[in-house]
């Protein structure tokens, strides 16, 4: 009997999340084959969440998760409407950082109205935009979109390298399943790599004036920064690293 695209999906995004973890710096806590506890919680309808204990998430089993993952992610994706190569692509991105952004993004990439939900509109133009431009660059820019919001987390610095392999992994499997390759766009590849940029400019510059106040106390003339002293340069930028840092943390707590 032949395995289900559901089945087959699956397996690739286990193979991402592995098994039993609890990372203290992981706001999902303690988590089992990718499966949070709070989702645990709520799939099981245990309220507050927290008292489901933490061995429940330990001891689950592959076709529990399954469940979860054919209601939550692939059903709410309509995952199973989406051209081979597509489906995986998004169900990962929605397991990953949740349905409503996954689906968002890809309607964002086809410019339609990014309402979280996926009907005929979606369906067309994604078959409109495969036609226009392969599936294979659909795939790419999706998993460009997803790479460049997760380098804009606060957390990017823990697990982004994960986080990189995880969208190239599954690029290149979701590619093969379409039988395709997403071309070399050097238009999306530069908005990417602004993107990731975005994120980290203000780190950019405080440590430029952070390496001229160092400069200036080493005698370095530097006529450009004329009237700015070296106590003042590296001040502000372990003031301005400092606030950042600070600042992400507190947004990432509330």
């Amino acid at each position: 009997m032949a395995r289900s695209r559901f089945d087959i999906c699956l397996d690739e995004v286990l193979r991402q999340e592995g098994g039993y973890v609890d990372h203290p710096s992981d706001p999902g806590g303690a988590t089992n084959m990718g499966i949070t506890h709070k989702t645990l919680a709520r799939w099981r309808m245990v309220s507050p969440w927290w008292n489901l204990p933490k061995s429940a998430v330990m001891e689950l089993q592959r076709p529990e998760a399954a469940k979860i993952y054919r209601a939550s992610y692939w059903d709410r994706c309509n995952a199973g409407q989406f051209p081979v190569g597509l489906d995986l692509a998004l169900f990962d991105f929605a397991v990953n950082s949740g349905p409503d952004r996954a689906i968002r993004t890809l309607q964002a990439e086809l410019d339609v109205a990014a309402d979280g939900q996926v009907g005929p509109l979606t369906l067309g133009a994604v078959e409109s935009y495969a036609r226009r431009k392969g599936l294979g660059t659909l795939i790419g820019a999706l998993c460009d979109r997803r790479l460049a919001f997760l380098n804009r987390l606060p957390t990017f610095a823990t697990f982004g390298r994960g986080w990189t392999n995880r969208v190239a992994a599954v690029r290149a499997a979701a590619l093969a399943a379409a039988g395709t390759t997403a071309p070399t766009d050097t238009i999306t590849l530069w908005r990417t790599i602004m993107d990731i940029f975005n994120g980290y400019k203000t780190y950019i510059v405080a440590t430029f004036m952070l390496l001229a106040g160092l400069a200036q106390l080493l005698g370095v003339d530097l006529p450009a920064l004329d009237g700015s002293s070296a106590g003042h340069l590296i001040m502000e930028a372990l003031a301005v690293l400092f606030l950042r840092k600070g600042l992400k943390g507190d947004i990432g707590k509330a």
